[in-house]
């Protein structure tokens, strides 16, 4: 690193494997057809953003009406919340005007949600995919009920778009394929049910980062993937990424040893506390993969080392993926971007904190 690098510790971004990963994806996805809507929560960073979008995306997805309104503000134009979005009254004036900005849709997944929503938004220009739960079980409705929730949205006077799910039990060990097999059934389903209700599906969006290549481009239309425009470790040990595609690491320095463990100068509040149960760590070296994270603290990381590995002196300064980059990035004011070993630039990450 230059002399413009910044003291640790500091998240930072490959330049070039992040612009291979865009790419990757970008190409996936138009070679069978499918549109590339990425969710924008995992970097919040309007910079990144218009890269997926000069790639070829058609619009952002994003989480929260704040996020939407980061990106409004920095010159985006086609959103999709996914969320069944709840239209508490200043948060309906905040829709309101968001979909004079912008084009708009939001997710719904219940009849009385569908109705809250068309009563507090008489006239906005919007539209609503309703969401399916394809298997995750965490919101969304049983597709075979989802004409339901769309008439009760039609008749509320929205517009209903078409479905949507996340796949997100893809998140474990050997579940990808499965996840996506699953994803393509429901919103199958939930197609049918609407279509024999009379109503146009043009949307059946679906995706995720593990189970974006194993996507039934059959069945779906569109996919919105989000980590993979970093990876993390989660995804290197999913087999979604190999370990030389993860593209934001932390930066720590060694500032303590004892025998085959070292503690960096990166805890929770930098790499995040997320763990999935399955997870070897709470965070992994690229550079040296059977090393990892074995227990966090708000501002120390315990890294062990293998039996045999050469192990970091102090002041040593080591890359470590975190398990889960979207929480990362949340922690983090901007983003270090690094090309070639030189600092050559760094990016706010504008839409931070950004949750309501």
């Amino acid at each position: 690193m230059n002399l413009g690098t910044p003291e640790t510790p500091f998240l930072a971004v490959d330049l070039d494997v992040m612009e291979r990963n865009l790419r990757r994806a970008a190409d996936d996805a138009s070679a069978r057809g499918l549109a590339l809507r990425p969710h924008a929560k995992t970097h919040k960073v309007p910079e990144i953003a218009r890269r997926q979008l000069d790639l070829g995306a058609t619009g952002l997805t994003l989480a929260t009406v704040a996020e939407a309104e980061v990106f409004a503000d920095a010159g985006f134009t086609d959103v999709f919340i996914a969320y069944p979005v709840w239209p508490s009254e200043s948060r309906a004036q905040r829709i309101r005007s968001l979909s004079e900005r912008v084009s708009l849709r939001l997710g719904v997944d219940s009849v009385q949600s569908a109705e809250a929503l068309g009563s507090a938004l008489t006239g906005a220009r919007l539209e609503v995919l309703v969401e399916i739960d394809s298997g995750h079980h965490r919101s969304g409705v049983n597709p075979a009920v989802a004409a339901d929730v769309a008439l009760a949205a039609s008749r509320a006077g929205l517009t209903v778009a078409g479905v949507f799910t996340f796949p997100g039990h893809g998140y474990a060990p050997g579940e990808r394929a499965r996840a996506a097999r699953d994803e393509a059934d429901a919103l199958a389903i939930a197609s049918f049910t609407l279509e024999t209700a009379g109503m146009d599906v043009r949307v059946r969006s679906g995706g995720s980062t593990p189970t974006r290549v194993e996507a039934d481009q059959s069945v779906l239309t569109e996919l919105r993937p989000g980590v993979y425009v970093f990876n993390d470790a989660q995804q290197a040990e999913l087999g979604a990424c190999r370990w030389d595609d993860i593209a934001l690491t932390a930066h720590a320095t060694v500032v303590s040893r004892r025998g085959t463990d070292v503690i960096v100068d990166a805890g929770s509040k930098v790499l995040g506390a997320d763990r999935l149960a399955w997870a070897t760590g709470n965070g992994r070296l690229p550079d040296t993969p059977d090393a990892r994270a074995t227990a966090l603290s708000e501002h120390h990381a315990t890294i062990r080392f293998p039996e045999g590995a050469d192990i970091p002196p102090l002041g040593s300064v080591l890359r470590v993926a975190p398990n889960h980059v979207c929480a990362a990035v949340n922690l983090a004011d901007e983003l270090v971007v690094v090309q070639g070993g030189t600092v050559v630039d760094t990016w706010k990450v504008a839409a931070r904190g950004a949750n309501t």
